[in-house]
């Protein structure tokens, strides 16, 4: 009988490493035309299993409250910026980019402005598609007035094995501690 229970231990900590390991994948596809502006968030764990999803925006109507305790929360923030600072360069390194694919129509009144804006962000582009293998960025200019529309299939992968030291090293600090106490106890 212990053999056994051993063994199940055995395989449910085996699972949560491999799931550690292999991480989240997390796929954001947007389109904004106009004013319209709609798309989707999916969260996925071992790249296939989709554990949260939701469409923005959203059917629901969310009421604008605002927060009591804002500036004793920020005064809690003060002194760990320089900790959150350190936890989001080792949070860069854990991200790993699968698919950037964006498309922007940009137009201004002016042709000329339009030329002009679109050759500065055509330079950009190539910089980073250069740069990153799995980028696909473009533009295009509209000549048909102003006109900034977007789309986009974006996919990332975070490592969660390797997120795991800095997030404890940023829950040890005291600061980072208090600030999480001042937002749960309001």
């Amino acid at each position: 009988m212990s053999d056994i229970l051993l063994m199940i231990i055995f395989i449910i900590i085996l699972f949560i490493i491999i799931l550690l390991f292999i991480g989240v994948k997390i796929a954001i596809i947007y389109d904004k035309t106009g004013s319209n502006f709609k798309g989707c968030l999916d969260i996925y764990v071992l790249r296939k299993i989709k554990v949260y999803s939701t469409r923005f925006p959203s059917s629901e109507k969310k009421e604008d409250e605002e927060e009591k305790g804002e500036t004793e929360i920020l005064e809690l923030a003060k002194p760990c910026f320089e900790d959150f600072k350190i936890f989001l360069k080792s949070f860069v390194k854990c991200i790993r980019v699968e698919k950037l694919e964006n498309h922007l129509v940009f137009g201004l009144d002016s042709y000329v402005e339009t030329a002009k804006y679109i050759g500065y962000i055509w330079g950009l582009l190539v910089i980073v598609n250069e740069a990153h293998e799995n980028a696909m960025l473009s533009a295009e200019p509209s000549f048909n007035g102003s006109v900034f529309d977007l789309n986009g299939d974006n996919e990332l992968e975070i490592n969660l094995l390797k997120l795991i030291p800095p997030t404890l090293r940023l829950m040890s600090k005291k600061e980072v501690q208090a600030l999480i106490r001042g937002v749960i106890h309001g």
